[in-house]
């Protein structure tokens, strides 16, 4: 099992960024507990998951034809603050390029700049760790591989808020979750991807103020001039320059056809196993609704992006498979060339007549 312990040590350049500790309290403090789940609660649903995700792995792989390489799948049941750590563990990991190059080119490293960056993570995850039900860490240790997080708490409240039956909801979460581990245990290359693309985007950032002056300038310029519609793309898209917006609309095509297909194989896998399943997408989407300010606060963290992703890729998986059947689509899968843009998640046919004809 994966230990949950953030670095609190000054030996790493991400460390010496931002005050993680801080980012831990404060997480947990926005978190909360969540509900209250018994030892024999939390027992049987480990037990659950345990058995539940091997036989989701086995499951998918013959409705999709995709094999794992590597580590099984496995449950991690989970608190909200383990959640946290575990995802601020994967973000020093990410940030440590960054951070080398932010601390060298700084001399300011006071103590409240780095507890002000931590606050804004640790509230950010607080945050998020409230409204997830399961993760694939895609960042993890080689050591680590395969594991899969479920976050009890979570599961438990929608269980009982929406009278779900406790063990085919599992069984339906664990499917979307173990179809992520698919997609990237089935294809060696797709881990690394998204890792380059992140690394290229954050070599992009610039430290130089003046840069970002003039992004800022451009950002405006744009919109006043009308060659860009603000709505709905957010001040961060703005702020971008061309070599980040295109590594963006490369990401949210990937991000789409994974969480898409995830969806896809989700509903597909689970009919006929799972009880209610109509029930069950009406509680979620339930679940997902919230209140004015928190609709504003989820659009700013890219929640609603995050949504619209689920919905286009899941028109495009659906789309591709009726009209070129699993074996064609899976070509998806075989090389970096094959991944869908944005505009071909938009009108699958692009991505058939360049990729699958």
């Amino acid at each position: 099992m994966a230990a949950t312990d953030v670095d609190w040590s000054m030996g790493s350049a991400a460390a010496r960024l931002a005050d993680w500790r801080t980012a831990v309290e404060l997480g947990r403090t926005v978190a909360g507990p969540g509900i209250s789940v018994t030892a024999v609660e939390r027992a049987r649903m480990r037990a659950d998951l345990a058995d539940l995700v091997p036989e989701c792995e086995r499951l998918i792989a013959d409705f999709t034809g995709l094999e794992v390489e590597g580590f099984r799948s496995r449950a991690w049941v989970m608190s909200r603050g383990e959640w946290i750590e575990a995802n601020l563990r994967s973000m020093q990991r990410l940030l440590e390029p960054l951070a080398a190059r932010i601390l060298a080119g700084s001399k300011d490293r006071a103590q409240f700049r780095r507890k002000a960056l931590g606050a804004q993570i640790g509230g950010l995850l607080g945050y998020v760790s409230r409204r997830v039900l399961g993760q694939y860490d895609v960042f993890l240790p080689r050591d680590d591989e395969g594991l899969l997080y479920f976050l009890g708490p979570n599961m438990a409240e929608a269980e009982r808020r929406f009278a779900l039956p406790p063990h085919d909801f599992r069984f339906w979460v664990a499917i979307h979750e173990v179809c992520h581990r698919v997609q990237f245990g089935a294809t060696p290359w797709l881990s690394a991807h998204l890792a380059t693309t992140v690394e290229r985007y954050l070599a992009t950032v610039s430290l130089d103020s003046g840069a970002l002056l003039r992004q800022v300038s451009r950002a405006v310029d744009e919109v006043r001039s009308g060659r860009t519609d603000a709505r709905g793309i957010g001040a961060f898209y703005l702020l971008m320059n061309e070599e980040q917006r295109e590594l963006f609309h490369r990401t949210q095509g990937l991000m789409s056809l994974l969480e898409g297909h995830a969806s896809y194989v989700m509903n597909r896998v689970a009919d006929g196993r799972v009880a209610d399943l109509d029930r069950m997408r009406n509680a979620l989407r339930q679940r997902r609704r919230a209140g004015r300010v928190e609709r504003s606060f989820q659009k700013a963290v890219g929640f609603d992006s995050k949504i619209r992703q689920y919905d286009a890729g899941e028109r495009f998986v659906a789309t591709l498979v009726e009209r070129v059947g699993m074996e064609r689509f899976n070509s998806v899968w075989r090389e970096e060339a094959n991944l869908p843009t944005g505009d071909e998640i938009a009108d699958p046919e692009r991505w058939i007549a360049r990729v699958a004809p």
